[in-house]
């Protein structure tokens, strides 16, 4: 067998040559040169390769056969043209890449189900009020809640972001962590890797001082050992044995979770007041066959009748339950399925490239084709091969791009805000490895029709003439409506971009109330023996102040609960006078900043009038207030608010009345680009004046804010001294600048704004490359009419203005259609929209600037193409024609 076909493809051989000799005598006799007569002789019979696979396609008769002749031909086809087939992959690997890496962190945070048993039956249960559609719970009526709901199967509760300085065994740590109700984890369905969880026993007031631990917590302090349970770990102040630990991805809400205590061991003065809504979470797991809108009945009933018994706490107050997956997810998800599509649309381009690539080959090509169709080929037989090609290139891309994406994703993770949930799911895994193969195969089918289309419509006749003009101008076309298409994607995403950039410039040029430069916040963890008493705690941070204030470089320090544009929510009921309203929960709220004498100073915020508080203001004297511009305006107009007076709070006992001294200037505490849904109404309490009682409750949450004109890198080591000296059990952490915390209170439109710019950029090369490659052929295919031009008396400027102009006429087009398709998803995408701020979604200028700029960047990528038709010699272009 394998003889008789090396026969017959030698005779094939022979036959093919004895028709080029006679053509080329041919052409002799018609006055060519011989090597002239040699080249056209050549082209008119086509390439012997392509008749030859024309043969063994007729000859094989199988399709399995076929498909393999079809691969391997196109694996030569792409061997012989390494430089096509380099810059088809890495073009497809960069736009398979962006969009795998993209797709990574979207199944791990959005797609990807919990780490936990049957994840479809778990809800979260929150509360809803007056104001507010969703806020924390109270630790009384989640007791009732579990007591007196049916539709759970079990159901347990979470305070979140509870920090505990850990001071034995080993150096001291601050942990964060959190305090859970007992059989948390058994409702969640994670399983401990060691140990069990609390029972409810333990989870009591006055229960036996236990924990449970991280895996990170236990390789690090405890190498990792079996023998941990039992041990004891020191938890601020107290020895807690620890009863467990927990897998990696148990965490409900954060990640950085490394210790848990018993919920019920926790503050009483938060947990039994049932007006109290501290960072506590619910979770539930429905009964068998429970759908969440029958629970969420049944929690109405409850809590309706929970209004009726409470109603100085409860008026007002509603339940939602929720499925927890779309709790954690939260807004992330539009924010992801943006830049998914924002990544689509760079693939897109990067299909339209290549696309044009194989326009430009196919056109090369036509004599090829043209020979197998007349030797018997079909077009679909034709429309394969090239499908084929394209498919094979994806697939090398995609390989790539796989690369690409695993070193993509670590790039996304960095530029990814801390809030982004799941985190730890983000990998390149089999589902991502799946998407990555289904896309390259999407990709080569999509980007090789067109060429396979155009290629399988040749005319015979036309393709087998000279020079083979013919299907020129319809080659021509396509490639000019893949050109248009890139420009209008690339639009489109840079205005996405350009829109969110402009959000980002007008951000940072607010003022947030107060002088960011030069102000750095951290954390200080006590010694246990200093938090013993309320007393002891407050003498412990005057005493730590003192000596901070001593530091050369600090200008001035002070502590306080909570910090400007950090997110922490300290939001109150308050009100005028000492009469207290009949509703609390009807009350108007404030934003309630418990700070020192010297806080004003600190953070550099202005005062307006009366006074701020000095160290005077104590337990022993009359208690003080001090209320922002926006509460004097919205709660006094037209009076005056000094020795006015204010009450706050939600138990019995209340805080106040207290004589109103001061106002100062508002601070964007939300974010710099707050809006009026939130509290804006501020008040300042002295700490000096805060109960013993209250000071074990404040301190976990305790700040301390120095202003120094020093870096942060040169002015904590003498902080930390200080801290460490006076004990060597304290522990310093969580210090950031207050430029930081600016900067992090953005990361909802930084963080797309980074990555659209990624896209946009990457969009711009590919199309810019896309133009270069159609003016660069279209002037290669009209040499001869460039030609003509300049020997009829075209100067070579014309040449130039006309080769720019063709590519002026593809831009054109582009940007009015892609800035028509930016104007409408703009408006459609809420999740992008709602991302802007100071600038609409049409903004002229942004659209303006984008516009000129790919215009700039399309004449630049023209240029090279019309110097060189300026230079074509008009006698050497007719000859060679």
């Amino acid at each position: 067998m394998g003889s008789s076909r090396k026969r017959w493809e030698e005779g094939l051989n022979n036959e093919l040559r004895d028709h080029i000799e006679r053509q080329t005598a041919a052409n002799i006799a018609s006055g060519m040169t011989p090597q002239e007569a040699r080249r056209q002789a050549v082209l008119r019979f086509g390439g012997i390769e392509a008749v030859k696979e024309n043969c063994r396609e007729q000859r094989s008769g199988f399709w399995l056969e076929s498909l393999w002749a079809d691969v391997r031909y196109g694996l030569r086809a792409l061997r012989r043209n390494r430089g096509f087939a380099a810059v088809a992959i890495l073009t497809l690997a960069l736009g398979i890449g962006a969009n795998t890496a993209i797709f990574s962190v979207a199944e791990g945070v959005v797609f990807s189900p919990l780490p936990y048993r049957e994840p479809d039956r778990l809800v979260m249960v929150l509360e809803s009020n007056l104001r507010f559609s969703q806020v924390a719970i109270s630790y009384p009526n989640f007791q009732d809640w579990q007591r007196d709901a049916r539709s759970f199967q079990q159901m347990a509760a979470i305070m979140i972001e509870q920090g505990f300085d850990l001071t034995g065994p080993g150096t001291p740590e601050h942990l964060h962590g959190s305090r859970i109700s007992s059989g948390f984890f058994g409702t969640l369905g994670a399983d401990l890797i060691l140990g069990r969880e609390f029972s409810p026993q333990e989870d009591r007031r006055g229960g036996a001082p236990v924990a449970i631990i991280s895996r990170r917590l236990w390789r690090n302090r405890f190498a990792g050992s079996p023998s941990v349970l039992g041990q004891s770990i020191t938890l601020d102040g107290v020895d807690c044995t620890i009863v467990g630990v927990v897998p990696p991805g148990a965490s409900l809400v954060s990640e950085k979770d490394d210790v848990y205590a018993p919920l019920a061991q926790g503050d009483p003065i938060i947990l039994n007041a049932r007006g109290s809504h501290a960072s506590m979470l619910s979770i539930a797991r429905l009964r068998p066959g429970v759908s969440v809108a029958q629970a969420q009945a049944e929690m109405t009933t409850i809590q309706e009748h929970l209004d009726q018994l409470y109603p100085n706490a409860d008026a007002g107050l509603g339940t939602d339950v929720l499925p927890l997956k779309q709790q954690i997810v939260g807004d992330v998800r539009g924010t992801l399925l943006l830049l998914l599509s924002g990544v689509g649309l760079v693939l897109m381009i990067a299909c339209a490239n290549v696309a044009n690539l194989l326009l430009a080959r196919s056109a090369a090509r036509a004599r090829e084709f043209a020979i197998r169709t007349a030797l018997g080929a079909s077009r679909l037989r034709v429309m394969r091969q090239l499908i084929t090609e394209s498919v094979l290139l994806s697939l090398a891309g995609g390989a790539l791009g796989l690369v690409f994406a695993k070193w993509g994703v670590g790039l996304v993770l960095a530029a990814v805000p801390q809030t982004l949930p799941r985190t730890g799911n983000v990998t390149v895994n089999a589902s991502v490895l799946l998407f990555a193969f289904g896309v390259s195969i999407a990709v080569g089918i999509l980007f090789g029709l067109a060429p396979a289309l155009k290629s399988s419509k040749t005319d015979l006749q036309i393709s087998l003439k000279e020079g083979g003009r013919g299907s020129t101008r319809a080659h021509h076309r396509a490639q000019g409506a893949l050109v248009v298409v890139q420009m209008a994607l690339t639009l489109v995403l840079l205005a996405s971009a350009g829109l969110l950039f402009r959000t980002i410039r007008h951000l940072w040029q607010i003022h947030p109330g107060f002088d960011t430069q030069h102000v750095i916040d951290f954390k200080v963890g006590l010694s246990p023996d200093a938090t013993k008493t309320g007393s002891n705690i407050r003498i412990g941070f005057e005493q730590l102040l003192e000596r901070i204030r001593a530091i050369p470089g600090v200008q001035a320090a002070d502590f306080t609960m909570i910090v400007p544009l950090s997110g922490e929510d300290n939001d109150t009921p308050f009100w005028i006078g000492s009469q207290k309203p009949a509703v609390v929960q009807n009350a108007p709220r404030m934003l309630v900043f418990p700070t020192g004498p010297d806080y004003l100073r600190t953070m550099g915020i202005p005062l307006l009038r009366g006074r701020f508080f000095t160290p005077e203001d104590t337990t022993k004297s009359p208690c003080v207030a001090v209320i922002d511009d926006v509460f004097a305006q919205t709660y006094f107009p037209g009076t005056d608010p000094l020795d006015q007076t204010l009450t706050f709070g939600w138990d019995a006992n209340p805080w106040g009345p207290c004589a109103i001294v001061g106002v100062v200037g508002h601070v964007r505490h939300w974010g710099l680009g707050e809006t009026s849904t939130y509290t804006r109404a501020q008040s300042y309490y002295p700490l000096y004046q805060a109960a013993d009682k209250l000071w074990p409750l404040a301190y976990s949450d305790m700040k301390i804010v120095v202003r120094t004109p020093l870096d942060a890198s040169t002015i904590m080591p003498p902080i930390e001294a200080a801290v460490y000296g006076a004990s060597s059990d304290q522990t310093v952490y969580d210090v950031r600048t207050m430029q930081e915390i600016a900067s992090e209170s953005m990361s909802s439109q930084r963080f797309p704004m980074i990555l659209l710019g990624v896209f946009a950029s990457l969009a711009l090369l590919l199309a810019s490359v896309g133009i270069y490659g159609v003016i660069s052929y279209s002037v290669a295919q009209r040499l001869h009419e460039i030609g003509i031009r300049m020997a009829l008396g075209a100067e070579r400027w014309d040449v130039f203005r006309m080769v720019i102009g063709q590519g002026l006429r593809l831009v054109l087009a582009g940007l009015a259609i892609g800035t028509a398709g930016a104007l409408i998803l703009t408006r459609l995408l809420s999740s992008f929209s709602q991302l802007l701020y100071g600038v609409g979604a049409g903004d002229p200028l942004t659209f303006t600037v984008i516009s000129l700029t790919l215009t700039g960047v399309a004449i630049l990528a023209c240029y090279i193409p019309a110097r060189r038709a300026m230079r074509v010699d008009p006698m050497i272009a007719l000859r060679y024609e």
